[in-house]
């Protein structure tokens, strides 16, 4: 399971629970769901497995990242052509700050950066193994195809739950 922290709006690990039923702890998930949900933003932690697992990011509009500093850890950022934009040289990619009045921040290196993928993306990344996407009681469950069997994954968020089926491509295939 993941849940929401309330202060960032990004999803976070949270053990999973035993049991059923109502109370607290139900509507604390129903509220967590749908902040992981809307955001459609996978965790930091799995971002970071995935890129630690082989995954390589080619920024384009409309991506979304972080800057991979504890003091920015809050903040997530979108490629954009009127505020950020990919600037490709060849000694390697710049992401360029444009018009930002507020902050004393005009680049930042890609290696800097941890890219947070959505799930559109990640679908796409998964490619033929992809089979299909199921609604669960406590979230979504990807089901995909890896070393000729299906394999599921599951969290509470579909994009959370993409990210972990490609994470288990990636480690499969890198050593």
């Amino acid at each position: 399971m993941h849940r929401a922290d309330p202060n960032t709006a990004r999803c976070t690990a949270l053990p999973r629970r035993s049991g059923g039923g109502a109370g607290p702890r139900a509507s604390i998930q129903a509220s967590l769901r749908s902040a992981c949900q809307h955001d459609r933003v996978i965790s930091t932690d799995l971002a970071r497995r995935l890129r630690d697992a082989g995954l390589r990011w080619r920024p384009a509009s409309g991506d979304r990242f972080q800057i991979d500093r504890a003091e920015l850890d809050a903040d997530i950022f979108t490629i954009s052509e009127l505020t950020v934009e990919a600037h490709e040289y060849p000694t390697g990619t710049i992401l360029g700050f444009n018009g930002t009045t507020e902050w004393a921040l005009d680049s930042v290196e890609l290696d800097d950066t941890l890219w947070l993928p959505r799930e559109d993306q990640l679908r796409d990344l998964l490619r033929t193994a992809f089979r299909r996407l199921d609604r669960t009681p406590d979230g979504y469950r990807v089901i995909f195809q890896l070393d000729g069997e299906e394999r599921a994954a599951e969290s509470i968020s579909a994009p959370e739950a993409y990210g972990l089926a490609l994470l288990a491509l990636l480690e499969r295939v890198t050593p």
